[in-house]
């Protein structure tokens, strides 16, 4: 009797927790007044809003802005192409200018004399470096002018600085191509070439530039070993003749072709020669 009795209360518990949790559900705003004054403002406690639970389902997506719908390229996207231009600029000044053909001459010079390492290597291509700024000067002034200012200033987009840019750089390298080599890779790419410069892509035109440069470097550099080719010759000839036959002609010979060199005034000679080849 008295278990039926506690299960009876239980259940009236029961009821009227649920009782109150549905009054507390109904009711949305709950409006408190303050006991015996009613010129208190009214307080009204609102229900917290629940943020928006992101769906795991749902798949991250990325978006890259180029531009600003104006057609002009991306500040940042600007500064990598800059930044790798700047990387290629080496290379350029390596095989686009008078470079090669200045370096390789100086080589050579340096072995028909017989001196291993002087002039070092440091030496060599500064002078290198310093001469083909002096050739390239009037064409990289050129380029300044009628490229990187206009474009600095807003009056030409990227794409027409670098069209207009390399008209120089491709009149300076067309002026020193053979006609033979620039016929040979027009060929390999399949393309037909009437005679005319503006006819030459320019990647056939690089290619065709580097192997002419190579070329008339290697020319240069045997007109030079000729003359310290005969000494060579006729010291060993000499050596030859006293039984001297176990005595290394160079030792003998260095000493003599370095007293031609400095006589003739070697280095007037090559340098001076070799910078007229651009002109």
């Amino acid at each position: 009797m008295k278990i039926t009795i506690f299960k009876r209360q239980i259940v009236k518990v029961i009821c009227l927790l649920f009782i109150m949790v549905g009054i507390l559900c109904i009711s949305a705003e709950t409006t408190v007044y303050a006991t015996g004054n009613t010129d208190l403002p009214e307080v009204t406690i609102e229900e917290p809003e629940i943020p928006e639970v992101p769906d795991p389902d749902a798949q991250a997506s990325l978006q890259i802005t180029l531009g600003e719908d104006n057609g002009t390229m991306n500040g940042a996207l600007r500064i990598l192409i800059i930044l790798t231009l700047i990387s290629f600029l080496p290379a350029a000044l390596i095989m686009l200018t008078s470079f090669t053909r200045i370096i390789i001459v100086m080589h050579f010079t340096r072995a028909a004399l017989g001196t291993q390492t002087s002039p070092p290597n440091q030496v060599l291509i500064g002078i290198a470096i310093f001469l083909t700024i002096f050739i390239m000067g009037p064409i990289f002034t050129e380029i300044n002018e009628t490229a990187i200012k206009p474009l600095d200033e807003g009056l030409i987009t990227t794409e027409e600085a670098l069209e207009i840019g390399m008209e120089p750089l491709r009149e300076f390298m067309y002026a020193q191509t053979q006609s033979k080599d620039v016929s040979v890779f027009m060929e390999i790419s399949g393309n037909e070439w009437d005679g005319t410069p503006e006819g030459v892509p320019t990647s056939v035109l690089i290619s065709s530039f580097i192997i002419s440069e190579l070329r008339t470097s290697f020319i240069i550099g045997f007109l030079i070993y000729i003359p310290f080719i005969v000494i060579d010759m006729v010291v060993a000839s000499v050596l030859m003749s006293m039984g001297m036959m176990m005595l290394p002609p160079t030792t003998i010979s260095m000493p003599f072709k370095i007293l031609l060199f400095v006589l003739a005034d070697g280095w007037n000679l090559v340098i001076v020669n070799l910078v007229k080849t651009f002109f």
